[in-house]
């Protein structure tokens, strides 16, 4: 079995306006399609850079904030945090540094963990 690349990374969301209020209006993600699924469902893709980051509802799917998460690499990372502290976001994990990186974890609006992530120089 052989893959060439990872498709997507997806979350489910308990509350997709919620989430999407989240991912567009506070990480400023813009979304490239856009699928309404039954009257409260749906599925929301973000394309950054390569990779395709994307959220949906569906029944049976449910948020898990010990599931996996996706690491977002920050264009500045102090006003990435900054922006995501002014908006109240939820930190389970404050902003910390490697010795490679700086990253802190979040809670979307779902309870899921998303990271954000800043490669110091040199670091690919």
């Amino acid at each position: 079995m052989l893959f060439t690349e990872v498709a997507f990374t997806c979350y489910p969301a308990a509350d997709l306006s919620a989430s999407r209020a989240f991912y567009e209006g506070v990480l400023q993600l813009v979304p490239t399609m856009v699928t309404p699924m039954g009257d409260d469902g749906g599925w929301v893709e973000y394309e950054l850079g390569p990779h395709t980051l994307a959220i949906g509802k569906a029944p049976g799917w449910l948020p898990s904030a010990d599931g996996p998460s996706c690491g977002l690499e920050a264009v500045d990372f102090d006003t990435t945090i900054a922006t995501l502290k002014a908006a109240g976001t939820t930190f389970k994990m404050e902003p910390f540094e490697t010795p490679v990186c700086h990253m802190a974890m979040v809670f979307d609006p779902s309870g899921n963990i998303l990271i954000i992530h800043k490669r110091k120089p040199g670091h690919a």
